[in-house]
């Protein structure tokens, strides 16, 4: 089951989430964040999928301050407007966007975790180091190419985190990955051989079936580890 619920974040700001549900009880709790082309098909094949797993799924709308209801694909003028709002983000604005839909779903199950794409994933990551700030209690978190994260590399994680990059991904160099190693060497971060970005969008032309399996496999073991 899913649908699209209206939820308020601590400055005030009304945004959409959409929301999916496991058949049965929710073992936990899911944010997905998307990447910086809306709230589109992708996204929400992604909560739908965790919602099959038993996770009670959100994905915020995080371009609502924006602009409502957006979805983007990956070209033309919709990928130049991707990249336009990619430079109004922030993320202690967007984070405060993630702190309402945890709101929404919080003590669904056992824990509540965060799961993002692109800067999604940078997202997931900051809001593994900044979730006390935003009354967050988090159990674990999970970024997929997680792009910029060697800028806030330092910042230190109040949960367990799972990083997943592609090796051959050509927006994230391999020294923003050392230095979340560097900086924290009990992350766990893996590298997939002939990646790219975007690896694990079946959506994109960068998609690689096998490494996003495997990818997938080891977020949800992750994730049950933590939060169920």
């Amino acid at each position: 089951m899913s649908e699209w619920v209206n939820v308020k974040a601590a400055d005030g700001h009304e945004l959409s989430a959409y929301v999916a549900k496991p058949e049965g009880e929710p073992i936990g709790a899911l944010i997905v964040v998307q990447e910086i082309f809306g709230v589109n098909a992708s996204i929400r094949s992604v909560a739908d999928s965790y919602a099959k797993d038993g996770f009670l799924a959100i994905a915020p709308a995080i371009f609502d301050r924006f602009e409502r209801g957006l979805e983007l694909t990956y070209e033309g003028e919709d990928l130049k407007k991707a990249f336009d709002l990619y430079g109004k983000l922030n993320p202690d604005t967007q984070l405060l966007d993630i702190a309402a839909a945890y709101e929404h779903v919080k003590g669904a199950g056992k824990g509540v975790a965060v799961l993002g794409f692109c800067y999604g994933g940078l997202m997931s990551w900051v809001s593994a180091t900044r979730a006390e700030a935003h009354k967050m209690q988090l159990d674990c978190c999970v970024g997929y190419y997680a792009g910029g994260i060697g800028k806030v590399a330092a910042e230190e994680p109040t949960c367990p985190v799972l990083l997943h990059f592609g090796a051959e991904d050509s927006h994230i160099g391999s020294d923003q990955i050392d230095a979340v190693r560097n900086a924290h060497p009990e992350v766990e971060i893996f590298l997939y051989e002939g990646a790219g970005h975007a690896f694990a969008n079946h959506a994109r032309t960068d998609y690689k079936a096998e490494a996003a399996k495997l990818a997938r496999e080891r977020s949800l073991e992750f994730l049950k580890e933590h939060v169920a």
